[in-house]
């Protein structure tokens, strides 16, 4: 590839690839292995660019090293793009991303005000590295092209990008929550952070509460007007869910500048989800599955160890669940698998420790030697292995407290395959306003919670069915490619004039 502008340009804060250490010793760039999740998604709108470049960080010992390949060229299933990398110092990340995003930013997105941490914050240091961001968007963009911008942790970089580059079409996506003013004006930062966002063309988000929000955090601060709402679609009212929303804005205007705010959800790779779930390889571990359960059900909860997740109040559920009803013990377990993110940030080694005691103690109470009621993991399983658990999980139990989307519970539905199974999912993840079918549970609830996973151990098989054709149905149609199909769909919306036309994902 030439050193030619492009057209579509994409930040996000991980690379597009995966780094493997060779047999020599030398890192492999290596494609993602599965084509399911944000990233490939995101590569696929490469294929129908006229050229793309993708910018990220990488760790860097010395960001001053002249041997540091600040742009390469990948050629991949998806095209060939640029990506430019910016070496960044392990403090830097610490402070940008460990400290900043995650103590400061991800508590108040989530609504937990009593864990944000205002001060180890280096809001210079955060500054920095989004005007590097910027910096390097602005290098390898084209005249008009369109910068596309992904996630709370670059909130600064469309600011600076406008002013660098007043030409380009600016789009952000949220894939986090985002809180009414209440909650998001305790950032000290906040009118510097929106100011920002309003220098885009267009920001997105899951749903239409978080676009709600956002707009009232923006007239809490500035003088901006709504000049379009619209009702909500049909299919995003579910009258069971706390996120339920009748009418949003579309469209709100700033110094005479016009904002398009949309809500579109991320969905799964339905097509690579059944696939997988259809394999020689997943009939044999279903199988050796099933034989292990010994007739016994089973119940998945898959999910990060995080404060947000619900897992603590997951697992006093079922112990209460397991007390109350004696008929249950050696019936039924729970498979609850919670990936430590980051083992370096101390409140999530305290959850981690938590979930620990919490089923200690809860086997320790009601456990035999032939049983056992939760088995608790703390490693990632590979998404093809995942698969098999989906198809014979009774039940899938998704209850996080918060969360933006939330994709497992969309991965279940696509993987079953036969039609059966119940999905108890909390109405406090954004996908609940879609999922209607699922039963659903109020995490902070303790009797919504008991009631919830016992009616889905109950319910009989006609209505399962039932329910999970409706999932299914609602997979399928808000999947991977609907939600590239309507960011491609608000790229033309805002394009100017004078532009080169919006890219499309290759199908």
């Amino acid at each position: 590839m030439s050193d030619e502008k492009s057209d579509l340009v994409i930040l996000y804060h991980r690379q597009p690839y995966e780094e493997v250490e060779g047999k020599d010793g030398r890192v492999v760039l290596k494609e993602n292995t599965s084509p399911n999740g944000i990233v490939p998604t995101l590569k696929s709108f490469f294929g129908s660019a006229d050229r793309g470049s993708w910018v990220a960080w990488k760790l860097a010992e010395d960001p001053a090293d002249p041997t540091f390949e600040r742009v390469i060229t990948i050629d991949d299933s998806f095209g060939t793009y640029r990506v430019s990398r910016l070496p960044l110092t392990a403090e830097q990340v610490k402070s940008f991303y460990h400290i900043t995003s995650k103590e400061a930013f991800w508590p108040i997105l989530h609504s937990f005000k009593e864990r944000y941490n205002y001060d180890p914050v280096d809001w210079p240091t955060f500054r920095e590295v989004n005007w590097a961001f910027a910096e390097a968007a602005a290098n390898e963009a084209a005249e008009g092209a369109t910068v596309w911008v992904h996630d709370y942790n670059l909130w600064l970089a469309p600011g600076y990008i406008r002013q660098l580059r007043p030409d380009v079409n600016i789009s952000f996506y949220h894939h986090t929550p985002f809180p009414a003013a209440d909650m998001f004006n305790v950032l000290p930062w906040r009118k510097e952070i929106v100011e920002s966002l309003l220098s885009c063309d267009s920001v997105g988000f899951h749903i239409p509460r978080y676009v709600d929000n956002f707009v009232s955090v923006v007239q809490s601060l500035l003088d901006v007007e709504v000049t379009q709402r619209e009702k909500v679609r049909s299919e995003w009212i579910n009258e069971g869910t706390a996120l339920s929303e009748r009418a949003m804005p579309t469209e709100i205007e700033y110094q005479g500048r016009r904002i398009k705010v949309s809500a579109s959800p991320v969905g799964v790779n339905v097509d690579y989800i059944e696939e997988q779930a259809n394999t020689a390889a997943t009939d044999k571990q279903f199988a050796h599955i099933r034989d292990e359960l010994n007739g016994r059900k089973m119940i998945l909860s898959v999910g990060r160890t995080d404060y947000t997740k619900g897992g603590i109040e997951q697992l006093e559920s079922f112990g209460r669940v397991l007390a109350d009803n004696p008929g249950l013990r050696g019936k039924v377990r729970l498979l609850h698998v919670s990936v430590v993110a980051n083992r370096n940030m101390t409140a999530y080694q305290e959850i981690q420790n938590e979930l620990e005691q919490t089923a200690g103690r809860i086997n320790g109470a009601f456990g035999t030697f032939e049983w056992q009621p939760i088995a608790l993991i703390s490693r990632a399983i590979p998404f093809t292995e995942l698969v098999a658990y989906y198809r014979a999980a009774d039940v899938a139990w998704i209850t996080p407290l918060a969360d933006g989307m939330n994709l497992v519970c969309k991965e279940y539905a696509a993987a079953r395959v036969d039609g059966d199974g119940v999905l108890v999912l909390s109405e406090f993840a954004g996908a609940a306003v879609d999922l209607s079918a699922a039963v659903m549970a109020n995490p902070f609830s303790a009797r919504s919670m008991d009631r919830a996973i016992l009616q889905a151990l109950d319910m009989a098989e006609p209505e399962r069915r039932d329910r999970m054709a409706a999932l299914r149905a609602r997979v399928r149609k808000f999947d991977i490619n609907a939600w590239a199909q309507d960011q491609t769909d608000l790229f033309r919306a805002t394009r100017r004039a004078d532009t080169p036309p919006a890219t499309e994902p290759a199908q």
